[in-house]
């Protein structure tokens, strides 16, 4: 029969914390004037954000030298990323009816509206503009403005007409930049 190790002959008993505080010794706290300040202040949170939208602050232009496009892909985007949107890959999260409304009104709407859904980092929305069908000349001046309008923002990636069951020819459907290393 052999009978049990005492601490001193099996080590792995001996409290660590105790052979520890042996070791050291005893320990005197620094003084206040013997601490070393940081290497660096902390650095400050970086809020990710858009500019705020200022209603003086209208950077969309009525006028183009051509009609604006039926589709729209700014440069250094994918086509697939297009062929998507047009499939209906990306849901749609949210969406401004601008049925209605004079020009400068559906302008600052609009610029608001993408405003908002940036800020919210919103990826794909719709823009339901109309056929024109009520216009006095016929010409459907809000469809026709509104994809003009949104080739110049910068942060619109891609559009495309809405299919029938959205709208059709009365809508289109919006592929925003999420964030600033967004290249898709």
């Amino acid at each position: 029969m052999t009978r049990p190790k005492s601490a001193e002959e099996n080590p792995a008993k001996v409290d660590d914390g105790v052979l520890f505080r042996a070791a050291i010794g005893e320990v005197t706290l620094l003084t206040e004037q013997n601490h070393a300040p940081p290497a660096r202040a902390p650095l400050a949170a970086i809020v990710r954000s858009t500019p705020a939208h200022d209603g003086s602050k209208d950077s969309l232009s009525d006028f183009s030298a051509a009609s604006p496009p039926e589709e729209f892909l700014r440069n250094g985007i994918a086509r697939q990323t297009l062929r998507k949107l047009k499939r209906g890959s990306f849901p749609i999260e949210s969406e401004l009816d601008l049925h209605g409304y004079q020009i400068d009104a559906a302008r600052e709407l609009l610029q608001a509206f993408l405003h908002e859904a940036l800020q919210s980092e919103l990826r794909c929305v719709r823009v339901i503009h109309g056929k024109g069908m009520n216009s006095k000349t016929g010409e459907a001046v809000l469809r026709r403005l509104t994809r003009n309008w949104l080739t110049q923002h910068p942060q619109v990636l891609a559009f495309c007409p809405a299919p029938i069951e959205m709208g059709g020819a009365g809508a289109v459907l919006l592929l925003l930049k999420r964030s600033a290393t967004d290249r898709s």
